[in-house]
């Protein structure tokens, strides 16, 4: 009987289960911090009529909806710890597996694109509520809905966390999905496909039989002396 992925189940059933309780712990830290950064600034700062903060607004929303996806695929990979049997369980840890990789990545390139703004332009649109846009003349204020003086570093390190949970996030989506293509023998599916493929193209051309190739010399030159 062939081992699927060099592991017993036991073994699948060990890795399945540390792997669901990293995503599930790693999915409920990143939503935490996407609902620090909202609560505490995006609702006061995102304005339809500014691209930037838009921007922050969008990544923001799609990492606590990536981390949602993790979180579901963690407790999917929990329960494929527990029974390994069910076809369509393993579809689900592999379905959620791809979109939460896939939704996480998506999320990392939009948080570094927000750092980046806001690096560059000094934090002008987290401060875009207060009447004063320098964060060294504006203590805290009451034309402010939030503290101006540490809305720039505050934000800049819960991105930072957000940024660092969301590649955990791929790294683990990703061996979940791993797992689960074991399980459902995918991998074992391509390479067969592509050995009979090479087999088929590496196959000799037959030859003909040397005595048959002498029968039919013999037949001609007969059939030449009679004619």
């Amino acid at each position: 009987m062939c081992q699927v992925g060099h592991l017993d189940p036991r073994s699948h059933q060990r890795v399945l289960m540390k792997t669901g309780l990293i995503l599930l712990i790693i999915g409920h830290l990143s939503f935490i911090t996407g609902a620090l950064v909202h609560g505490t600034v995006l609702r006061f700062v995102v304005d339809s009529r500014d691209a930037v903060s838009l921007q922050y607004a969008i990544a923001n929303t799609a990492s606590v909806i990536s981390a949602l996806l993790t979180i579901s695929c963690g407790i999917a990979a929990l329960m494929l710890s527990r029974y390994l049997a069910p076809a369509t369980l393993k579809w689900v840890v592999f379905t959620l597996g791809a979109s939460s990789s896939l939704g996480c990545l998506s999320c990392l390139l939009g948080l570094a694109v927000s750092i980046g703004l806001t690096l560059g332009s000094h934090g002008r649109a987290l401060l875009a509520p207060c009447a004063v846009t320098d964060v060294t003349l504006a203590p805290v204020s009451r034309e402010c809905p939030f503290d101006p003086t540490r809305v720039y570093s505050s934000t800049l390190c819960l991105w930072a966390i957000s940024l660092l949970l969301d590649a955990m996030e791929v790294v683990f989506g990703i061996r979940c999905l791993l797992l689960a293509i074991d399980l459902l023998h995918l991998s074992r599916c391509c390479r067969g496909a592509h050995r009979g493929k090479v087999s088929l193209q590496a196959a000799p051309a037959e030859t003909p039989d040397p005595g048959q190739c002498l029968g039919l010399l013999r037949l001609d030159s007969v059939g030449a002396a009679w004619l």
